[in-house]
């Protein structure tokens, strides 16, 4: 009779499919997709049945691009972002060849044309994700030569003065002048050099004033800012609309659906005016709620740059981060007379298929810098935890208990 104990079977284990999710960034993402989906249909059941006789048809096409967009953020999430860097000057091609087509094919709507196939895709939108990228890759590339003149500031003036162009003609003053402060920034965080950012600012500044000056439209928008600023009973009508929803409003606001400014005249609700409405149906309390989602989107991204493995992912993480906080930023002054009237969306929460699908793309890529991140960070730990119990072993304490015997009888 065989009395030798049997030795345990080892249990099978499936292999764990490690994410390395960044849970604070993933939180405040669905946060604020949440908001967005509970503001849109509330700001603009009444503007859909007006403009489209159904009161949930912008609702649900927002829904429909939102799932094309969590798509898309999944996605890029999954791809390393190191390869980009293939595919950057290809992307910048198809970007410029979609700015010139809203140019020449372009629907007039609100008096600019930004927007191709009745108004679906509104290619602006998506280059300023196209041009964190190619900025990205390009400073990461160009990194030991950005001080030099030729090299340096002159060829990102270009590209950067391209672009923002382009935009320019739609016209589309705000996200023109957001491509262009998102390159000092990126140059600023890539290294370069103090003087170049100084001169690009003032070169910046002074062409800012000359569209001002030249366009029917940033003529006007600026002379509404200052007059609103002595006189705030003499602002823009979109400006007055936008402070009576925060009086009515007051700390608590009147409830989500309750507001009557999206019903008596605040233009455009579901979009530009979206913070508005926000303001009226959850008060000052909820719009700073919403103001410090967008500051803790900001830091998350600065954490995720800091902790980058290259600085092309430090580039793309912080540079997501802010021109996302930017664009809401914009948006959010705009509403209470901090900035000229600009027309660009609230990221995540204003109706605007082509917007959150790019916001929510450049979501997935910063998710991946934080995976990419994260295990290769832990790649390096396993790897020094390793060389630490061989070190350990060399000084004789991972050494089998006969080989210390034998040792000591020497």
């Amino acid at each position: 009779m065989n009395t030798a104990r049997r030795s345990p079977r080892k249990k099978r284990t499936l292999p764990m499919i490690k994410l390395n999710i960044d849970i604070p960034l993933v939180v405040i993402v669905v946060v604020l997709i949440v908001l967005g989906l509970l503001m849109v249909y509330s700001a603009s059941w009444d503007f859909s049945l007006v403009n489209y006789d159904d009161a949930t048809q912008m609702f649900r096409r927002q829904l429909f691009t939102l799932t094309v967009g969590i798509g898309a953020c999944i996605v890029a999430s999954f791809i390393d972002y190191r390869y980009w860097r293939k595919y950057a000057v290809p992307l910048v091609f198809l970007m410029v060849l979609g700015l010139l087509g809203v140019l020449i094919l372009g629907e007039v709507r609100y008096n600019s044309q930004r927007a191709l196939s009745a108004g679906s895709y509104m290619p602006g939108e998506i280059a300023k994700v196209v041009t964190i990228m190619y900025l990205s890759v390009w400073l990461h590339a160009k990194r030991n030569e950005l001080k030099e003149v030729g090299l340096g500031i002159l060829p990102l003036g270009l590209i950067v003065g391209i672009i923002a162009g382009l935009i320019l003609l739609q016209p589309d003053l705000s996200a023109a002048a957001t491509i262009v402060m998102l390159g000092g920034i990126l140059f600023f965080l890539a290294g370069g050099d103090l003087k170049q950012i100084a001169y690009m600012l003032g070169a910046g500044g002074l062409a800012g004033w000359l569209v001002v000056s030249i366009s029917a439209t940033g003529r006007a928008r600026m002379g509404a800012f200052l007059q609103a600023w002595q006189n705030p009973t003499q602002a823009d009508y979109h400006v007055l609309r936008s402070f009576e929803a925060f009086v009515q409003g007051g700390w608590f606001g009147v409830g989500i659906g309750q507001a009557d400014t999206k019903l008596t005249g605040l233009p455009v609700p579901p979009t530009d005016s979206i913070f508005a409405v926000i303001g009226e149906e959850l008060g000052i309390i909820g719009a700073f709620f919403v103001v410090m989602l967008f500051v803790a989107l900001l830091w998350r991204s600065l954490v995720i740059a800091k902790r980058a493995p290259d600085m092309l992912g430090s580039l793309l993480a912080a540079g997501i981060g802010l021109w996302i906080t930017l664009e809401a930023f914009i948006n959010m002054a705009v509403m209470v007379s901090l900035l000229p009237f600009a027309g660009n969306a609230l990221p995540f929460i204003s109706y605007g298929g082509s917007s959150l699908v790019a916001t929510l793309t450049a979501i997935g890529i910063l998710m991946n810098v934080a995976r990419v991140s994260n295990r290769e960070e832990g790649h390096r730990e396993r790897t020094l935890d390793a060389t630490a119990r061989g070190r350990r072993g060399e000084r004789g304490w991972g050494v089998s208990r006969a080989r210390r015997a034998a040792r000591v009888g020497r």
